[in-house]
């Protein structure tokens, strides 16, 4: 086979890939892509979200902030870092870091891996729908470069919120969704079952993303995923990330906010 000719793979497929138990965390990609990576925790208004791994480190020899949304490998790390979902809090403290990073002139990297955020009553209380909002409206006025790396499932407004970024890049086998098919089916038809023709209906692939001009770069895997394949995966990030960083430094802070705002502009108008 012409390994530039890749076979189909079904949308419902993908999901289940990038669903797949020992696809790579977070905590996989963070020592492939930075290093010196120190933790920092806390909002300064409740407490900590372990459903985030946040910090700064060194990328290519430069410093660099780190938002990395954490999902564990097992049970119990899942139960640790609520799988992934975080609280109001846990982007207050994404929030906390960004303007850091931008006091410091520092570029940001996200690793987007959540299938939403919290949507519990606890969250509420304490004001997550507020917290998505301001991180929304933070990220999209930084003066410092943004990239985004979707690792897995990208949901929701739990996804966006740390998505609006100069740069989109996905892996092939990720997945990125106003909400999942089975929330799909089961709004629309009122049949879970239905959820792998709502996965064809959404166009949450890598691939129907980038036809969008949704995303900007996509990073190809094994046909099986990125476990696979780990190193050569991350060895692959790494230069797209350095590309795209390198791209978005040499512009002046006017050009760089100029462009992130007409590739958000630009998302679903029709010529």
């Amino acid at each position: 086979m012409n390994e530039h000719v890749r076979p189909y793979v079904n949308a419902w497929d993908r999901v289940a890939r990038a669903r797949h138990p020992n696809r790579p965390k977070a905590i996989d990609f963070l020592p492939r892509l930075i290093d010196g990576f120190i933790e920092i925790k806390g909002d300064r208004v409740f407490g900590d979200d372990p459903a985030l791994l946040a910090g700064i480190g060194y990328f290519q020899g430069k410093p660099i902030t780190v938002l990395a949304q954490n999902k564990g490998r097992n049970a119990d790390e899942n139960r640790k870092s609520n799988f992934g979902m975080m609280h109001p809090e846990g982007y207050r403290k994404a929030m906390r870091l960004a303007m850091q990073a931008q006091k410091f002139n520092r570029p940001i990297l996200t690793l987007i891996d959540t299938p939403g955020a919290y949507p519990g009553p606890q969250a509420e209380q304490r004001g997550q729908a507020t917290a998505i909002a301001q991180c929304l409206q933070l990220f999209s006025s930084l003066r410092v470069p943004i990239i985004a790396l979707v690792l897995s499932e990208g949901g929701s407004g739990g996804a966006l919120a740390l998505s609006v970024a100069d740069a989109i890049i996905m892996l092939e086998n990720s997945i990125y969704s106003v909400l999942s098919p089975e929330g799909f089916a089961s709004i629309l038809w009122k049949d879970e079952s239905k959820a792998p023709l709502a996965a064809e209906i959404i166009k949450l692939t890598a691939a129907d993303l980038f036809e969008q001009g949704i995303v900007d770069e996509i990073i190809e895997e094994t046909l099986i995923g990125s476990h696979m394949d780990l190193d050569k995966v991350a060895d692959q990030c790494k230069k797209t990330i350095q590309s795209y960083l390198d791209k978005f430094s040499a512009m002046t802070t006017d050009e760089l906010l100029e462009h992130r705002y007409q590739k958000f502009r630009q998302i679903g108008t029709i010529e």
